[in-house]
C-alpha cells in the first residue's frame, strides 16, 4: 500500500528536480556558472535536509493545548530550519551574480522563486510555520529587489505565497481531524469501559440474587408449607438465613465457604453478628484475600462474644477489624464490655 508520505516525498523531489533542470538549461552563456552550480547544490542539500531529516514512522504527539508538539518526530529541528533559511538568503543573490544583470528575468535565472517556495511548503508540512513564513518574506524581498515587484509577482511569487498558505490550512485541518479522531476514540473507550462495568455489575447482581434464593428459598418454602407456624429450629434457621442475606449484601468480599460456616456457627450459638465491607479489601490480590479470609474464619470460630462486629475499612496496615462485645446486662460501660479486639493485617503490611 502506497503511503501519503511516500507520495508527497516523490512530488517534492520531482518538483525540486524540475527546478534544478530548469536552472541548468542556459539559453545564453552565463558569466559565473560556478555560482549557479553552488546555489543548486545548496538548494538540493536544503531540500534533502527538510524532506528526510528526523522523519520517523512514530506518531506525532500533542501538547497540552491540543497542538502538535514542536519536539514530535514530524517536526523539523530548529537547526535544520536555520540552515534552510540561510539557503533562502544565499541562493537568490548567488543566482543573480551567476547569470549577470542582463539575464535576471530569464527562465533559468528565476527558478529559485518556485524552488524556494516549494522548500517553504516543506517547512510548513514539517510543522514549522514561522520559519516557513520567514523564508517567504526573505524570498519576496530578494525577488522584488532583483526583479522588481510586478515582475516577481508575475514570475511565481504569488503562487509560492498561496502554496504555503494552502499548506498551513491543510496541516491545520489534518491536525484537527486527528485530534477529533483521538477524542472520539477516547469517548468510545470510555463507553466500552462503562458498558463493561455495567455488565460486571449485572453479573454480580445475578450472582447475589442466586445466592439469596439459595439461602432464603428453603426457609421460605418451609414457612409457606407450615402456614407461618415455625418451631424453635425453624425460627433459628430463619434468623440465620436473614444474617446470611445481610452478609452477602454488606460484605461479599469478606466471605468464602469457611467464613460463611463460621458465621453460621456463631449465630447458632446466639451471637449477633454484623458484617460490613467499607471498601477495605479492594486493593488485595486473590492470594492476599484468601489469607485474610482464612484468618477471619479462625477468629470467628474461637470468638464467644455476645455481639460481633466484622468490618473492613481502607487502611494501609489493617484489612479487617473484629470487635466482640459482652452482654450489656453485666453492668459494664461501652468501653469495658469489649471482650474481643482483633485486627487482621494486610499480608503485604504484616511484620516479618
Amino acid at each position: 500500500m502506497v503511503s501519503i508520505r511516500l507520495v508527497l516525498t516523490v512530488l517534492v523531489l520531482a518538483f525540486s528536480g524540475y527546478h534544478i533542470c530548469r536552472a541548468l538549461l542556459w539559453t545564453a552563456p552565463v558569466p559565473e556558472p560556478l555560482s549557479i552550480i553552488a546555489a543548486l547544490v545548496l538548494f538540493a542539500a536544503a531540500t534533502w535536509l527538510s524532506v528526510f531529516w528526523g522523519l520517523s514512522p512514530a506518531r506525532q504527539s500533542a501538547d497540552g493545548g491540543g497542538n502538535r508538539s514542536a519536539q514530535s518526530p514530524g517536526a523539523l529541528p530548529m537547526w535544520a530550519c536555520t540552515a534552510v533559511l540561510v539557503t533562502v538568503m544565499l541562493v537568490p543573490p548567488a543566482v543573480a551574480y551567476g547569470v549577470g544583470a542582463d539575464a535576471l528575468g530569464a527562465g533559468y535565472a528565476t527558478w529559485y522563486i518556485g524552488g524556494l517556495g516549494a522548500l517553504m511548503v516543506v517547512l510548513m508540512v514539517r510543522r514549522r510555520p514561522w520559519p516557513a513564513w520567514s523564508g517567504i518574506a526573505v524570498l519576496s524581498g530578494w525577488s522584488m529587489f532583483l526583479l522588481g515587484p510586478l515582475t516577481a509577482l508575475g514570475l511565481g511569487l504569488v503562487g509560492s505565497v498561496m502554496w504555503v498558505g494552502a499548506a498551513q490550512f491543510i496541516v491545520y485541518a489534518l491536525d484537527r481531524a486527528d485530534r477529533d479522531t483521538e477524542h472520539f476514540g477516547e469517548i468510545q473507550r470510555s463507553a466500552s469501559a462503562v458498558q463493561a462495568a455495567q455488565g460486571g455489575q449485572q453479573r454480580e447482581r445475578r450472582i447475589q440474587v442466586q445466592r439469596a434464593l439459595s439461602v432464603a428459598g428453603p426457609v421460605l418454602a418451609r414457612t409457606i408449607a407450615s402456614g407461618g407456624r415455625l418451631g424453635p429450629d425453624g425460627r433459628l434457621d430463619a434468623r440465620i438465613a436473614e444474617g446470611r442475606l445481610r452478609d452477602e449484601l454488606r460484605g461479599p468480599r469478606l466471605l468464602d465457604d469457611d467464613v460463611r460456616a463460621a458465621l453460621d456457627d456463631s449465630r447458632r450459638r446466639g451471637t449477633v453478628v454484623t458484617v460490613v465491607d467499607d471498601g477495605g479489601l479492594g486493593s488485595l490480590d486473590p492470594d492476599e484475600l484468601v489469607a485474610v479470609r482464612a484468618e477471619l474464619a479462625a477468629t470467628l470460630r474461637v470468638a464467644r462474644s455476645e455481639r460481633l462486629y466484622v468490618r473492613a475499612i481502607p487502611d494501609r496496615e489493617v484489612a479487617v477489624t473484629v470487635v466482640g462485645r459482652a452482654s450489656s446486662t453485666l453492668g459494664l460501660s461501652d468501653e469495658d464490655n469489649v471482650d474481643l479486639w482483633r485486627e487482621i493485617r494486610r499480608p503485604s503490611a504484616a511484620p516479618e
